[in-house]
């Protein structure tokens, strides 16, 4: 490869890399923008994971020895926040988990910690005993003007039945946002 093929590569991995950064940090808040913005992929600690996002609602431990700090922001807030540290203790990936990707991935048979690994905490659940259903929201902003609700309901061996997006009706009362 010549120092211009390789000027050119260089230049489109940085692209890269910055435009992966703003799709993952789209659809955080303005104060978790600007604390994901203070940490970097492959460097950053635990330590300082937990200065910028405070201590996790949940710590899971996967097979590889990683661990994933979870930040859930529902039921007030719109977002679920992922931060994996690798087995070396850096962080190797932050992701906000409720987005339009993450929704199609939830189709009927899954199970509840599939569904739970897929988009975190829910902001609400309800179990409806007469018709063996329990029904899982999540708010979200498909994008900044508007919020809705993701609901997946399981049924009674907890395996998702359906989903669905609908107005969040918080957002739709009167008096709401």
């Amino acid at each position: 490869m010549t120092g211009w093929q390789q000027s050119v590569m260089a230049t489109l991995k940085a692209i890269l890399q910055v435009t992966a950064a703003g799709l993952m940090l789209w659809g955080l808040t303005a104060c978790d923008q600007q604390r994901a913005a203070k940490l970097e992929e492959g460097v950053s600690t635990e330590v300082q994971v937990r200065e910028q996002f405070g201590e996790p609602v949940t710590i899971t431990t996967e097979a590889d020895g990683s661990r994933v700090f979870e930040y859930p922001r529902q039921p007030e807030g719109w977002t679920n926040v992922v931060i994996t540290l690798g087995p070396d203790g850096k962080m190797s990936s932050l992701r906000q988990l409720l987005h339009e990707g993450n929704f199609a991935k939830v189709t009927p048979g899954l199970d509840k910690m599939q569904v739970r690994k897929l988009l975190g905490r829910p902001a609400k659940t309800v179990v409806y005993q007469l018709k063996d259903e329990e029904v899982w929201d999540w708010r979200f902003h498909p994008n900044p003007n508007e919020s809705k609700l993701f609901s997946v309901v399981f049924d009674r061996e907890g395996r998702v039945l359906r989903s669905s997006v609908g107005e969040d009706p918080r957002e739709a009362q009167p008096g709401g946002r």
